[in-house]
């Protein structure tokens, strides 16, 4: 069984078409032990024939039908509320995953830090996107067409604190720099007392689904912790998205 799979992951890789002698070759496997699983492999559909390339195979129907099995069901909220479990026990931190909808963020998953002072908010709660780290994660991912759409050049944004940018065009070039870095950073935009940082969330077709943030109140916030919860940040998202199917690209 355990050699099966290797052979069924290596298809991940390359060009994802695969002989027997490859095979044996990366797996350092016995000819005869490769052409057995190959044959129960292709028998069972996991594998098949490449049309025009006698001897080389690529991945069959099998594992598709699986992978979408399993994409049904899965509970995105549900799976964030695991990582941000995991995330907060590292960093005792409140940790957040929210979804993007029109140009709101609705949170649709959260765990609270352990200490007395913390950012107060609940899952289900919406606030303007611009204005919160996973929501800039969220508007800077959208297609320039898409964002031009929710938020025009003479939209009216609002502001929840004196630090929250309310030009369409200050907003554009933030997300611009959002796009490049691949994270997010609010600082006092949304709470004044708080500063977050955002990371974003695919799903197995490698689109942006939704974002996982750490907000830390000001007390606790300075540039090495910004870093610090920056890559802790990144490596939830990451974990997330691998548990919606998503395969990133070394």
């Amino acid at each position: 069984m355990t050699r099966a799979l290797d052979i069924l992951e290596l298809f991940l890789d390359g060009d994802g078409t695969l002989s027997a002698p490859d095979i044996v070759r990366k797996l350092q496997l016995p000819r005869t032990t490769v052409h057995e699983l190959v044959t129960t492999l292709a028998a069972r559909k996991y594998i098949v024939p490449v049309p025009g390339q006698p001897g080389r195979y690529r991945l069959g129907v099998r594992p598709y039908q699986l992978g979408a099995r399993y994409a049904e069901q899965l509970d995105l909220a549900a799976e964030g509320q695991q990582v941000a479990r995991s995330v907060a026990e590292t960093c005792d931190e409140t940790v957040h995953v929210a979804i993007l909808e029109d140009t709101d963020v609705i949170y649709i998953a959260k765990v609270d830090s352990t200490h007395a002072v913390r950012m107060v908010s609940a899952a289900g709660r919406r606030l303007p996107a611009h204005c919160t780290s996973v929501g800039k994660m969220l508007l800077a991912s959208l297609p320039e067409h898409e964002l031009a759409a929710r938020i025009p050049d003479g939209a009216e944004l609002v502001a929840m604190t004196p630090n929250s940018i309310t030009d369409p065009a200050a907003l554009r070039e933030t997300l611009a720099e959002i796009r490049e870095r691949g994270l997010a950073v609010e600082s006092r935009e949304s709470n004044p007392d708080v500063s977050c940082v955002a990371a974003p969330v695919r799903d197995r077709t490698g689109q942006v689904v939704a974002a996982l943030s750490i907000s830390v109140p000001m007390i606790r916030w300075s540039e090495e912790r910004r870093a610090e919860l920056e890559q802790l940040a990144a490596k939830g998202a990451a974990e997330l998205s691998e548990h919606l199917g998503h395969r990133s690209v070394a």
